[in-house]
């Protein structure tokens, strides 16, 4: 296994808020490329936190993070790591800004520089994958959750990114939906973690399940 196989590399990570709360000590964590993970354990050991590490959105006071490669330490160095790591948060409103669907899924490939007509396109194909179409004209902040839920997971799908962080991705789908995000993932998504509580569902989403407890990711 190359150093090239490896997309995100975490060594002797170390991470407390600024209250002094203690998330990580020394944690170790990978995901290679081709690898479906799944992470699960209880409440407030740190897997949205893990996430956001990756993305950037936090710094932690010690450790290496090597992702795609090369180590990521500031903000700069995050640019890439946005644009090719696709993540989607716990909280859909956080995703989700513009008034329709359509203009909410086309923000990101329009930010990398997509023509408006690309952008549509990009849309149109989002959304007949998620099973959304028809969807395209909707207010975003009219929908359900379970609606919200699908877009949101949409906009992270257009930007067609080479790595999925998803948290906690079926909260308030029905099964019909489950399913559906299920059949992306096998199809269309080659490496990814997701975090739930929901051992069922990783049974059929993932090829590793792993449990993050006390600063230590174990395989179950």
């Amino acid at each position: 296994m190359s150093m090239e196989d490896y997309l995100i590399d975490i060594k002797e990570l170390g991470f407390s808020y600024a209250n002094g709360s203690k998330v990580f000590d020394s944690l170790n964590f990978s995901l290679k490329r081709g690898e479906r993970i799944g992470l699960t354990g209880p409440n407030g050991a740190g897997k949205t936190t893990l996430l956001h590490l990756i993305m950037g959105l936090l710094k932690p006071n010690s450790g290496e993070m090597k992702i795609f490669g090369k180590v990521r330490k500031e903000e700069k160095d995050f640019t890439e790591v946005r644009r090719k790591i696709g993540i989607l948060f716990q909280d859909s409103d956080d995703q989700l800004f513009c008034p329709t669907i359509e203009e909410d899924i086309a923000f990101g490939p329009l930010n990398l520089g997509k023509s408006l007509e690309e952008a549509r396109d990009i849309v149109r194909e989002t959304c007949q994958r998620l099973g959304l179409l028809g969807f395209e004209k909707r207010i975003t902040h009219r929908l359900s959750g379970g609606e919200k839920r699908l877009v949101a997971l949409a906009t992270v799908v257009a930007m067609n990114p080479e790595c999925f962080l998803l948290d906690e991705p079926i909260t308030g789908l029905d099964e019909e939906t489950t399913e559906r995000l299920l059949k992306y993932l096998k199809e269309h998504a080659d490496s990814y973690v997701i975090v739930t509580h929901d051992r069922e569902f990783l049974k059929y989403a993932v090829n590793k399940i792993y449990v993050l407890k006390d600063s230590k990711i174990t395989l179950i």
